[in-house]
């Protein structure tokens, strides 16, 4: 994870950076990613997007690999044109991986702290702090344990409800075999 922000500290860096040479040889003038309250969290969320989408594709091949070849020669029989069997066969298929994908991302995107630690430290003006972050902060640095063992009681029941309501919503969308 500290390698991960490291590097991605190296892209966003404001006079070195390689996202801001890529613009200047457009002719744009770069920015301070990381140092604009405006960008610092889309920042954010372009690093962890990054480092996430691997591992949630390796779910997707294994659950692509496993519908059976019987399943697909069906479907071309019934159905010639591959979006529409994309949409009837393929993606209903991949329901159960995709709620999957869906409640770890949820719960992934919750636990983001080691990148805002190395990155930004919650700043500018706290525009990156997240819940998980202010949690440590609060426990940490101001040594104020009651509060933090709250505000992680409350972080929990937040993505239990949302985790909830996941598998609630997609109740009729997914079935396993």
């Amino acid at each position: 994870m500290v390698a991960a922000a490291n590097i991605w500290l190296f892209f966003y860096s404001p006079n070195l950076g390689l996202l801001n040479r890529f613009l200047a040889v457009f002719g744009v003038e770069g920015t301070n990613w990381l140092g604009n309250p405006d960008m610092a969290l889309g920042a954010m969320m372009a690093l962890t997007i990054w480092k996430e989408s691997g591992f949630f594709m390796i779910f997707y091949l294994a659950a692509l690999q496993a519908i059976p070849s019987e399943l697909e020669d069906a479907a071309k029989v019934e159905a010639p044109g591959y979006f529409y069997r994309l949409r009837r066969v393929i993606l209903p298929l991949l329901g159960p991986t995709t709620l999957f994908v869906f409640v770890n991302a949820l719960i992934n995107a919750f636990k983001l702290v080691d990148h805002l630690f190395i990155l930004t430290k919650g700043g500018p003006n706290n525009s990156s702090t997240l819940l998980l972050y202010y949690i440590y902060e609060t426990a940490f640095s101001f040594l104020d344990y009651e509060y933090a063992s709250l505000l992680t009681m409350v972080l929990l029941v937040i993505l239990a409800a949302c985790s909830g309501l996941q598998f609630y919503l997609s109740r009729n969308k997914v079935h396993y075999r």
